[in-house]
């Protein structure tokens, strides 16, 4: 079966396989802006005493943004649907920039060489999977679900461990955090491909955003929790 794309005739698989790769595309396109405005946020904060001590200067801010973080993430999911492809762009954004803000802290915490190295170990990591996720047969979708449940678990603990300060708990979040967020990496890119294969592309542009911020936030919170999981196994802490 043959459909048509410019001027070039072409098979529905073709055409389905060039609409997934410029639906991810996009995807990625959104995931490395966020990125990039945290890495801008928390570089400003680190470098600010004034936001230094608006943050950090008192618990109860600091608990509040982080809050406001997960509300936003929750926001976001829940009412993608009645939102405006504008209004879902700008909370990715704003949740990018407040994220920055919040994570400030790891600049405080670790040498800046072992910053930058655990994020190319991380890069690499998430790039690994990514590529798995795009170009493996197998269907990801149990591995998804094990995964989530594993992320319910590791948040429990987490919640758990504000009150417990144990090393254990911590490492063991850590470790299991690593081996969570490398499969969710693989299956969310599974997913946007098939986003991508299954039409979206010619549901309008307010529609393909939307979906694709979605996207976005999902491989964004992968890479920033993996990142800060591998940071407690290669990160050098300040004297």
């Amino acid at each position: 079966m043959y459909t048509q794309m410019g001027n070039t005739p072409v098979t529905l698989q073709q055409a389905k396989t060039q609409a997934s790769t410029i639906f991810l595309a996009k995807v990625f396109n959104w995931m490395a802006i966020g990125l990039g405005i945290t890495g801008l946020a928390a570089f400003i904060t680190v470098n600010s005493q004034t936001m230094m001590q608006l943050v950090f200067g008192n618990r109860l801010v600091l608990y509040g943004l982080m809050f406001a973080e997960l509300g936003m993430v929750f926001y976001l999911s829940a009412r993608i649907q009645q939102m405006s492809s504008q209004a879902a762009t700008g909370l990715f954004v704003a949740y990018s920039l407040l994220n920055g803000v919040t994570l400030s802290s790891i600049l405080l915490i670790y040498t800046a060489a072992s910053v930058a190295a655990t994020f190319f170990i991380t890069a690499g990591m998430f790039g690994a999977m990514a590529v798995y996720g795009l170009v493996t047969k197998r269907d990801l979708s149990g591995l998804g679900s094990f995964m989530f449940m594993g992320l319910i678990g590791i948040v429990i603990a987490s919640l758990v461990n504000i009150f417990m300060h144990s090393p254990a708990i911590s490492w063991m979040v850590s470790g299991l955090g690593v081996i969570i967020f490398t499969g969710l990496t693989a299956y969310d890119v599974q997913k946007i491909t098939q986003m991508g294969a299954s039409g979206i592309m010619y549901e309008g542009e307010a529609a393909i955003q939307k979906v694709a911020i979605m996207g976005a936030l999902a491989l964004y919170l992968d890479f920033i929790n993996l990142f800060i999981s591998l940071l407690q196994f290669f990160g050098n802490r300040r004297d």
